[in-house]
């Protein structure tokens, strides 16, 4: 496993968008600090941190468990930029590229979540998800 959290792309990725979801907040109306602003910033805050508190648990199991919240914040985020791209509050250029970072970044997440679990259920004695009757 990875020493550090920092060290996984992933993460850095995710420090990135989060980067990007700020700037584009600086370009929302003032009246919107404390509504889509606020609430934007938290969920871009909120996956590379559930992502390296994650990896900093005991367990396999909890780090699935922080990177599948790490995952609803972005879908969050990506709603939140969806709606302000509507309400043109955010120019359609910068909602394309947020979106596009965002679906990499979520593709990403979700290669590392299926990772994490196929090393659980290998742990636990299980075979990996990919290896059931169900998935053939």
């Amino acid at each position: 496993m990875v020493a550090s959290f920092r060290n996984l792309v992933v993460w850095q990725k995710a420090m990135e968008l989060a980067v990007s979801l700020y700037a584009a907040t600086a370009r929302l109306p003032r009246d919107e600090r404390f509504g889509m602003a606020a609430q934007l910033q938290r969920a871009a805050v909120s996956v590379p941190s559930n992502i390296a508190e994650g990896h900093s648990r005991a367990s396999q199991r909890e780090f699935a468990q922080f990177l599948s919240v790490a995952l609803g914040s972005l879908a969050e985020a990506g709603t939140q930029v969806e709606l302000a791209g509507r309400l043109r509050l955010l120019d359609e250029a910068t909602v394309v590229d947020l979106n596009e970072r965002a679906e990499h970044l979520r593709a990403m997440l979700l290669n590392l979540l299926s990772s994490v679990r196929d090393r659980t259920a290998i742990r636990d004695g299980e075979p990996p998800e990919y290896l059931t009757e169900q998935n053939t």
